[in-house]
C-alpha cells in the first residue's frame, strides 16, 4: 500500500508532534493545511498558484462531485488528479456533511441517507458503499467513511445513535474498500470517523470502538458546527488519546488560525476549513496581527503591503490600497489576489508550527504567535510585545 505515517518529533511539552504522511502521489509534511476545493478547484487559484505557496494537499467534495459532473467522468478523466491538473495529494470527504447541511432535504436510515439534490431536486441516495465506490471512481489519495454528523445542540440520545451508526457505517465503509482494491488497489487510505456530539464518553468509545479496526487515519468530525470552543478543545482532549499514536489524525472543517495552533498542540496533524479562501473572497484577509478588512475606508491611502511580514506574490506587488480599490470596483482580481495571500499565510502556519516542533520550542513560539495574532491592536497600532 503507498500510504503511510510516520511521526519525526513530538514536542516535549505537549501533545504537537511533526510528522510525515506518504501517499501515491508523494508526501505531506504535517502539520498540514488542506485548503478546500470543492468541487475540484480552490476557488479563484490555479494548480501552479497552490503551488508556489507551499500547498501539499487539497480536499475535494465527494458530494458536489458526485451531482456535477459525476464520478464516472472524473474516473475517465484519470481521476481528479488528472482531470483539474493537480499532480499532489488529494482527500476527498465522504458527503456526508453536505448531506448534514441539507437537514430539511434528508432522510437517514440504517440503510444510508436519501437526500434531495440542491442543484434540481432530484433524489439520491448514498449508502457507505455507493460513497466508498464514488470515492474510488474520484481516485483520491485519502478518503472518509460515511458518518452522520449530528447538528448541535442535541440530546445524548441522539449522539449516542449517531455515533452507534456512524460505526456501523465505518465496518461497511471498510468492507467496500476492501472489495474494491481486489479490483483495483489506487493506494488510496480510507480514515474512520470520530462522532458523539460534545458527549465525552461517547467520543472516547467512538475513537476506541474505530481504532480496533485499524484504519489508516482518523478523523474527528461534528465539531465546528456551533459548538463553544471550549467544547471543541475538549472533545479532542477526550478523542486524541484513544487514538493510535502512530496514525494522522484530521480535524473535520477547522478552522481559523488560533483554532489551529491550539489543536496542534492537542495532538492533531491535518486540518481543512473553507475559512482562508472564504473570507477572503469577502474582502477579509489574514496577517500575523489578526484579519484585516480591506475594503474597509481606512485603507483608501495605505500603501504597504498586506502583510509586511508575507512573501507571496499579492504582498510582494500590490498596496492595500489597491486592493482595496479592486474590491470597490468589483473587479474578479480582487478576491484572487486576496486569497493567494490568505493560502499563503495559513501554509506558513503550518510551517512555522512544524519547524518549531522540530527545534523543541513549540511551547514558546505559541503563545509569541497567540499574543501577536490575538492582543495586536490591528495593524496601525503598537503590537502587544511578548514578555
Amino acid at each position: 500500500m503507498a500510504f503511510s505515517f510516520r511521526v519525526v518529533k513530538s514536542d516535549k511539552d505537549t501533545l504537537a508532534r511533526a510528522g510525515v504522511v506518504k501517499t501515491s502521489h508523494g508526501k505531506i509534511e504535517t502539520p498540514a493545511f488542506m485548503p478546500v476545493g470543492t468541487q475540484g478547484s480552490v476557488k479563484t487559484l490555479s494548480p501552479d498558484d497552490l503551488e508556489e505557496v507551499g500547498v501539499q494537499i487539497i480536499l475535494g467534495n465527494a458530494y458536489h462531485l458526485y451531482l456535477r459532473p459525476g464520478p464516472d467522468i472524473v474516473d475517465q478523466a484519470g481521476g481528479l488528479h488528472g482531470f483539474i491538473g493537480w499532480d499532489h495529494p488529494i482527500l476527498t470527504d465522504s458527503g456526508g456533511y453536505q448531506v448534514f447541511s441539507l437537514t430539511d432535504l434528508n432522510d437517514v436510515s440504517e440503510e444510508g441517507v436519501t437526500f434531495q439534490s440542491h442543484l434540481d431536486g432530484s433524489r439520491h441516495m448514498f449508502t457507505p458503499e455507493r460513497s466508498i465506490e464514488i470515492q474510488h471512481a474520484l481516485g483520491a489519495d485519502i478518503i472518509m467513511c460515511l458518518d452522520e454528523c449530528t447538528a448541535y445542540p442535541c440530546t445524548r440520545l441522539e449522539a449516542q445513535a449517531s455515533a452507534e451508526l456512524t460505526l456501523r457505517w465505518a465496518r461497511r465503509c471498510q468492507q467496500a474498500h476492501e472489495r474494491l482494491n481486489d479490483e483495483q488497489d489506487k493506494g488510496q487510505a480510507l480514515f474512520g470517523i470520530v462522532q458523539g456530539s460534545t458527549y465525552e464518553d461517547l467520543r472516547q468509545k467512538c475513537a476506541r470502538d474505530l481504532a480496533e479496526l485499524d484504519f489508516p487515519g482518523y478523523a474527528l468530525g461534528g465539531l465546528s458546527v456551533g459548538e463553544p470552543k471550549t467544547a471543541m478543545y475538549e472533545m479532542i482532549d477526550a478523542a486524541v488519546p484513544q487514538l493510535p499514536e502512530h496514525k494522522p489524525r484530521y480535524l473535520m472543517g477547522v478552522g481559523m488560525p488560533e483554532d489551529l495552533v491550539d489543536a496542534v498542540s492537542r495532538g492533531v496533524d491535518m486540518f481543512d476549513c473553507v475559512i482562508p479562501t472564504r473570507n477572503a473572497r469577502n474582502g477579509s484577509v489574514f496577517t500575523q496581527n489578526g484579519q484585516m478588512v480591506i475594503k474597509n475606508a481606512q485603507y483608501s491611502r495605505d500603501f504597504r503591503p498586506i502583510d509586511s511580514s508575507c512573501d507571496c506574490y499579492t504582498c510582494r506587488h500590490f498596496s492595500r490600497a489597491y486592493l482595496r480599490h479592486l474590491f470597490q470596483a468589483g473587479e474578479l482580481l480582487a478576491p484572487r489576489l486576496a486569497t493567494l495571500h490568505s493560502v499563503c499565510f495559513y501554509m506558513k502556519l503550518m510551517r512555522q508550527m512544524r519547524q518549531a516542533i522540530l527545534e523543541g520550542r513549540f511551547k514558546k513560539w505559541r503563545r509569541e504567535f497567540l499574543s501577536l495574532y490575538r492582543n495586536g491592536s490591528g495593524v496601525y497600532g503598537q503590537i502587544v510585545k511578548v514578555q
